[in-house]
């Protein structure tokens, strides 16, 4: 009898065929798993990274308490300008707006008489003059006497005083401007006749100028007369202006206590009557306070806080502010002057977060 092929299969044949199949699962199991056995020490999991900040000192410096106001410029000094003779217009050379020069020619005045009478006495004046010599030096020989000679010295002088208001008459035909400034009104035209002394224009001055500087009635207790105020104008921005207070009056029409502060000041250069101005009233000074960057103040549901640098770590310190000028808090309670704190990245830190300083060139406490 034939014997089938499972019948002749030896026990050890078995034995191979059943290990074949067990270890061959075992051994794809272990090469699955090398790979993470074999990690590298710097592969594997790390803490959070330190955060890269920029820190400066805090400092004590002097902290000003300001009141702001919009104001204008106007000029301290606005002359009229009057006819010094009587007389009809003949040229006005100059037109409300035109700037102008001391001495610069505004209007002329027809001066056809007070020329001829310049003239006439310009010519008796030195006729007298004449005559009084040649009395002199009869005097001296004695051929006149004394009283005579006093009679034609008398006579001289006068006829010299006539020629002089004629000649200074002529000149007042022509109306010169008294100052450097700007036509602000005109009052004649060619033809008017005009009394003595009668307005012909309105110049002003931008020499110096007088600044008003409206406040509303809440400021009223703080404004005072002698503050410091600093000016500058959109004008002018590369010129401050510093002031004093010099008058506090209500406000022409005003129906409540709203007020204007008067400054005057001398003209830096540049400035216009009629330009806006800003004006800050130094109303209170905070000396030796201590400031941080306003970068360095960020808001934690605590409050307001600013980050301590200590040993690599940012320690967290709830802060209470005061007066903010130029870029700079100022910190009333919370930390003190000579204290190192964050100043970029601030922001994205949290308490006792590890820091990493960057530095930064420049001048030592100033960040660039």
């Amino acid at each position: 009898m034939r014997h089938s092929a499972q019948t002749l299969m030896s026990p050890w044949t078995n034995i191979m065929r059943t290990t074949h199949f067990i270890l061959i699962p075992c051994l794809l199991g272990a090469v699955l798993l090398l790979p993470g056995c074999a990690k590298k020490p710097e592969e594997q999991k790390k803490g959070p990274s330190a955060a890269i900040i920029t820190v400066i000192q805090a400092q004590s410096r002097t902290m000003q308490v300001l009141e702001q106001s919009v104001g204008e410029a106007d000029s301290s000094t606005s002359p009229k300008v009057g006819a010094e003779v009587a007389g009809r217009i003949i040229k006005v050379h100059v037109e409300i707006g035109a700037p102008v020069k001391k001495g610069q020619l505004l209007a002329e005045i027809d001066a056809t008489d007070f020329s001829s009478d310049e003239k006439r006495l310009a010519a008796q004046a030195t006729s007298q003059r004449k005559l009084t010599e040649r009395y002199r030096e009869l005097a001296g020989k004695g051929f006149v006497s004394p009283s005579l000679l006093e009679g034609y010295e008398a006579q001289n002088v006068s006829a010299r005083e006539q020629y002089t208001r004629a000649a200074k008459n002529l000149s007042r035909t022509r109306i010169l401007s008294p100052v450097d400034g700007r036509v602000d009104n005109r009052m004649v035209s060619v033809g008017d006749w005009i009394d003595l002394g009668k307005p012909v224009f309105q110049l002003s001055t931008s020499e110096n100028l007088r600044v008003r500087l409206p406040f509303p009635e809440t400021a009223a207790q703080r404004i005072k007369v002698g503050q410091v105020v600093k000016l500058s104008t959109p004008t002018a921005p590369d010129a401050t202006v510093i002031g004093k207070i010099e008058q506090v009056r209500p406000m022409v029409g005003s129906t409540n206590r709203a007020f204007d502060a008067v400054v005057e000041v001398k003209n830096p250069g540049g400035w216009k009557p009629g330009a806006s101005v800003n004006g800050a009233v130094v109303v209170e000074e905070h000396a030796e306070a201590v400031t941080v960057p306003e970068v360095s103040v960020v808001l934690r549901p605590a409050g307001k806080v600013v980050y301590v640098i200590d040993n690599g770590k940012a320690v967290q310190y709830v802060v209470i502010t005061g007066v903010t000028q130029n870029g700079q808090v100022e910190i009333l309670q919370g930390i003190r002057s000579g204290e190192t704190v964050a100043v970029d990245g601030a922001g994205f830190l949290t308490d006792k977060a590890a820091v990493s300083v960057k530095e930064v060139s420049g001048k030592k406490g100033e960040q660039k």
